[in-house]
């Protein structure tokens, strides 16, 4: 198991300074989301201010942008970075496509296989000069004269994750994709009874080996020197559990332990605005599934016990920040 960190990007101008602060403490990979910025512009810093980090974004949302947009500021990323991009995508919700992006929402699950098979047509067409024919039911791609073409790289080779909760999804990761990004609301229950099933349904169905998928988690961790900084954290965690509880993508997740319900009730009140009362819903039992809650000189071990066997890589719901106390011994300790 791998241990990730998450990439803050609230300033751009921070960027090279914590990707190289990530990189010197050991940690394998640093990933950055599509949140409030966007994390192709932090990833081009950290690739150009780094040397032996991987760097990945988790996510990058795929439907705003053409596969072909994708494929050009991938492609040109894998080169900067000498082949240790990898390539996050998630379809976001139907909210969020249709009222802040935009765009139509339409089959999600067929329409990101076409993104990831249209993406891996393009790049074959530069790097092995074949000709670009791909015809979808969404995208369709014909036309590359060399004045566009961007030419061969030395690691033509991109990894592709993709964000999945339901069956649907985690079928396609095993039918064409390198791995997973499984969402921080998640229990190992989960990972064991349903994704990594699915995910095997789908690397079955497409002679692929389930296990050239690598599964990769966002968690949540409580840590602290003290037991009332452990607390604190788990509040805010508790807080945040309860805005993604809310969301009926993740209603699956709720309903194999029993806690459905609240989707319904945490809905309603964020549709008021009421985002202050919700987190007295999450009962300590639910936070506690959710939540490794440990000193940050024994959070290693817990994460490993918990996570044994299911992930192949782990990220911090933390945001990396160099001047947190607790990176270093993390790092340390989840090594030995």
């Amino acid at each position: 198991m791998r241990l990730d960190v998450a990439l803050d990007i609230s300033s751009l101008k921070d960027v090279p300074a914590q990707a190289q602060a990530a990189e010197k403490l050991g940690f394998d990979a640093l990933w950055v989301p599509e949140t409030n910025h966007d994390p192709f512009l932090a990833l081009a810093l950290a690739a150009e201010h780094t040397n032996t980090i991987k760097i990945g974004t988790a996510i990058a949302v795929a439907f705003p942008r053409s596969p072909m947009v994708l494929a050009y500021t991938n492609w040109d990323l894998q080169a900067l970075s000498a082949g240790r991009m990898m390539l996050g995508l998630g379809t976001q919700v139907k909210g969020h496509i249709e009222r802040r992006f935009g765009m139509v929402w339409e089959s999600p699950a067929e329409k990101l296989k076409e993104v990831i098979q249209s993406l891996r047509t393009i790049w074959d067409c530069w790097q092995n000069d074949t000709k670009l024919r791909y015809t979808g039911k969404f995208y369709n791609f014909s036309l590359m004269t060399p004045f566009f073409n961007p030419g061969p790289i030395d690691y033509p080779r991109i990894p592709i994750f993709i964000s999945a909760v339901n069956k649907h999804v985690c079928q396609l990761v095993g039918e064409i994709c390198d791995g997973i990004h499984i969402h921080p609301l998640h229990t190992p229950r989960y990972i064991r009874e349903v994704i990594i099933p699915n995910i095997e349904i789908g690397a079955t169905r497409a002679g692929r080996s389930p296990q050239s998928v690598q599964r990769s988690a966002t968690v949540f961790a409580a840590l602290g020197r003290t037991e009332d900084e452990i607390n604190s954290m788990r509040e805010v965690i508790r807080a945040q559990i309860s805005f993604y509880a809310s969301t009926r993508t993740y209603k699956p997740v709720l309903d194999l332990h029993g806690w459905g319900d609240l989707c319904e009730s945490l809905g309603a009140k964020a549709a008021r605005g009421e985002w202050h009362l919700m987190p007295a819903e999450i009962p300590d039992a639910m936070l506690d599934e959710f939540t490794v809650s440990a000193p940050y000189t024994e959070v290693a071990e817990h994460l490993k016990a918990k996570y044994d066997g299911l992930l192949d890589r782990l990220t911090l719901y933390i945001p990396f920040n160099r001047d947190l106390y607790y990176w270093p011994e993390l790092s340390r300790t989840f090594k030995s």
